[in-house]
C-alpha cells in the first residue's frame, strides 16, 4: 500500500457512515479527531491531536465540539455496531459473538467527573497506594472468528459506585449495565447475539434479562466460565404427591466431577492462537443462575497447555464443544483490545475533566480502534493478507498485524491525511453555503 488517496478513500468509506448521526460541521469535526486518535503520535489529547495533523489553528472549534457541540453517543455507539455488520457480517455458528467485560482508567485527581475509589492489587507493592482513583468503563465489542479472532469495541457505559455517585446521575450496577448494553447491540443486530463474558458476569441479574427477554425482544444466547463450585441440577422428576417440584436432584459440581455418570471425549480446538487438544466432560442439566426452566450444557474441559481444568457453561445447545471453549477462549481478544485501548489510542492519557468530553473521548478512541481493524479487513481483501506490511527485524516470526502496525502505515501519509481533512472541510463548507443559496 503505497498510495495516499486509495488509503484515505477507504478510510473515507468508513467513516462516511457517521455523517447520518451529526450534522455538516460535526462530522467533520468527528472525523478530525477520530483520525488524529490515530495519526497522534504523543499524548492523545485534542492539542496534541491536531498538532500532529498540523491543524493547530482548528483547536479552539475541536475543544467547543468536544463540550458543547451535538454528539449523540448512543447513536454513535449503534452506528459502529451497523458499520461492523455491513463491513463484515461476522458470524459464529449462526450466532453473532460479543465480549463483554471492565477495565479501569486511572485518574489521579478527585476533581475529575466520574471518577471512583478502587482497591489496586499492584498496591501490594510498597511503592504505589493500595488504593486508586479511576473510571471503571464495562466494554462491549464484536468478536470476529479467524485465527486469530478479532476485537471491535463499539459500546461502553461508565460505572460508579453508590457512595460516589456524580449528581444528577442515576445508580446501575455493573450487570444493569451490562444487559442493557447486550439489549442495545442485540437491537441492531439482524442476527442473534451470543453473549461471551467471565465468570463475574454470569449471574442472575446478567443472565436471566438475557434469556427472558420482554415483548418483541430475541433471546441471547451465553458462553461464560462456570464456578467451580456452581448448583446444577438434573431434570425434575414428576411427584404425584405433594408440592410441584421446581428443581430435579442436586448433581454433583464442577470441582466434583469424577462423579458425574458421562464419559470423557477428546476433539480439537483453536485456543489461544493454535489448535490445541482438548479432552472434556459434557452434562446437560439446569443451572441455579439459569432458572429451573433453562437447559443448559456444562463442560469440565482439560486442555493442552494448560494444568488446570476450565469449567465453561452455555445456553447455546446446538453448540459443539469445541465452538463453546474456541468462542470462551476468543473473549481474550477482549483484554488485547484493553491494552491497545490503553497503550496506542490513549485511554489512559485522557485529560478531559468534565462529563461529556470524558464520555465522548472513550467514544471516539472505541471508533478508532474499530476502524483500524476494519481497515486492516479492507486491506487484506484487495492487497492480500501479509501483503500491505512486514513484520520487522526484532521479530521476524510475527504473523498477524498488530494496531501499532495499522497506525504506522497511516503515519506515513500524515501530511497528505492533513490537507484531506482541510479540503473535506472546504467541502463541507461550500456545500452548506450553497444549500442554504438554494433555499433563499
Amino acid at each position: 500500500m503505497d498510495d495516499a488517496k486509495t488509503l484515505w478513500s477507504h478510510w473515507q468509506e468508513l467513516l462516511g457512515p457517521y455523517a447520518n448521526v451529526f450534522t455538516a460541521p460535526g462530522w467533520v469535526r468527528f472525523s478530525q479527531w477520530v483520525t488524529g486518535t490515530v495519526l497522534c503520535w504523543e499524548e492523545h489529547t485534542i492539542t496534541q491531536i491536531l498538532t500532529a495533523m498540523d491543524l493547530e489553528d482548528r483547536w479552539r472549534v475541536l475543544e467547543h465540539f468536544a463540550e458543547y457541540g451535538s454528539f449523540d453517543r448512543l447513536s454513535v455507539e449503534c452506528q459502529t455496531v451497523r458499520l461492523i455488520e455491513e463491513c463484515l457480517q461476522p458470524r459464529f455458528a449462526g450466532y453473532r459473538a460479543m465480549a463483554l467485560d471492565d477495565t479501569k482508567e486511572h485518574r489521579t485527581s478527585a476533581d475529575v467527573w466520574g471518577t471512583c475509589t478502587f482497591h489496586d492489587q499492584s498496591g501490594r507493592s510498597p511503592n504505589r497506594a493500595s488504593t486508586v482513583r479511576a473510571h471503571n468503563w464495562v466494554v462491549l465489542g464484536d468478536l470476529v472468528p479467524g485465527t486469530p479472532w478479532t476485537y471491535l469495541p463499539h459500546t461502553a457505559r461508565l460505572y460508579f459506585r453508590a457512595t460516589q455517585l456524580p449528581v444528577s446521575e442515576t445508580f446501575q450496577t455493573k450487570t444493569q449495565l451490562a444487559a442493557t448494553m447486550f439489549r442495545q447491540a442485540d437491537a441492531e443486530s439482524p442476527v442473534p447475539l451470543l453473549a461471551v463474558f467471565d465468570g463475574a458476569y454470569a449471574v442472575r441479574t446478567v443472565v436471566r434479562p438475557l434469556l427472558n427477554p420482554s415483548p418483541g425482544q430475541r433471546r441471547i444466547d451465553i458462553v461464560s466460565r462456570l464456578r467451580v463450585d456452581a448448583r446444577l441440577y438434573g431434570s425434575k422428576v414428576a411427584n404425584p404427591r405433594g408440592r410441584k417440584r421446581i428443581w430435579g436432584e442436586r448433581l454433583p459440581a464442577p470441582e466434583n466431577h469424577e462423579n458425574w455418570d458421562v464419559l470423557w471425549k477428546k476433539g480439537t480446538a483453536y485456543i489461544y492462537g493454535r489448535l490445541r487438544q482438548i479432552r472434556y466432560k459434557q452434562q446437560r442439566c439446569f443451572w441455579a443462575v439459569a432458572g429451573p426452566y433453562e437447559p443448559v450444557h456444562v463442560f469440565v474441559m482439560e486442555v493442552e497447555g494448560y494444568d488446570e481444568a476450565w469449567y465453561l457453561v452455555t445456553t447455546a445447545l446446538r453448540l459443539s464443544p469445541e465452538e463453546v471453549v474456541e468462542a470462551h477462549a476468543g473473549r481474550y481478544r477482549q483484554e488485547n483490545g484493553f491494552r491497545d485501548h490503553k497503550q496506542r489510542l490513549g485511554m489512559e492519557e485522557c485529560r478531559a475533566w468534565t462529563k461529556e468530553p470524558i464520555l465522548r473521548t472513550f467514544n471516539v478512541q472505541m471508533v478508532a480502534q474499530t476502524l483500524l481493524r476494519l481497515l486492516q479487513f479492507k486491506l487484506d481483501e484487495e492487497e492480500g493478507e501479509g501483503n500491505w506490511w512486514s513484520p520487522p527485524e526484532w521479530n521476524k516470526g510475527k504473523h498477524h498485524p498488530s494496531v501499532l502496525d495499522l497506525r504506522r502505515l497511516l503515519w506515513r501519509y500524515r501530511g497528505e491525511f492533513s490537507q484531506f481533512l482541510v479540503d473535506l472541510e472546504e467541502m463541507r463548507k461550500h456545500g452548506a453555503a450553497e444549500e442554504v443559496r438554494q433555499a433563499g
